[in-house]
């Protein structure tokens, strides 16, 4: 996806990156663009809304991040395979997945072949088990929408 692929490189960091590098690597940009380091106006500006990006990459990949994965994988499992789909949506490869526990899910790069074989599927939920659940990079959006 071209987001995770911009992130990367806004902070240029490979795919294998650990949360420590991120971490890292984040901090570090953030000591170089924080807004209060400018007096001139434009400048703060053009900071502040480079700061804005380099938080907003930082917590997505985080979010994707293996590590940060591996330790929801137990609760994925679970609202995976035993929760149903209560809705899906799916907009510029990202598939968004709620679920009866009330769960949320997306998945990015999953071509609009594979959408449409959902949609048509006589079982969404063993069609997404089979095909989209464990083959697709995904994050829980259920604290993102806590928090915002």
């Amino acid at each position: 996806m071209k987001k995770i692929v911009d992130y990367r490189k806004l902070l240029n960091v490979t795919e294998a990156a650990e949360l420590s590098e991120l971490k890292a690597v984040y901090r570090s940009m953030m000591k170089t663009w924080h807004p209060d380091r400018f007096t001139d106006e434009e400048l703060k500006f053009e900071a502040e809304e480079k700061s804005k990006t380099i938080i907003e990459a930082y917590h997505f990949l985080v979010s994707i991040a293996p590590e940060t994965r591996n330790q929801s994988f137990a609760d994925y499992t679970i609202t995976t395979t035993t929760s149903n789909i209560a809705d899906f949506d799916y907009k510029s490869q990202v598939l968004t997945v709620t679920f009866l526990d009330g769960s949320n899910y997306e998945y990015f790069d999953v071509p609009k072949a594979v959408y449409v074989k959902l949609i048509n599927a006589d079982s969404p939920g063993r069609f997404a088990r089979r095909h989209i659940f464990n083959n697709y990079v995904y994050r829980s959006t259920n604290k993102l929408v806590a928090t915002a």
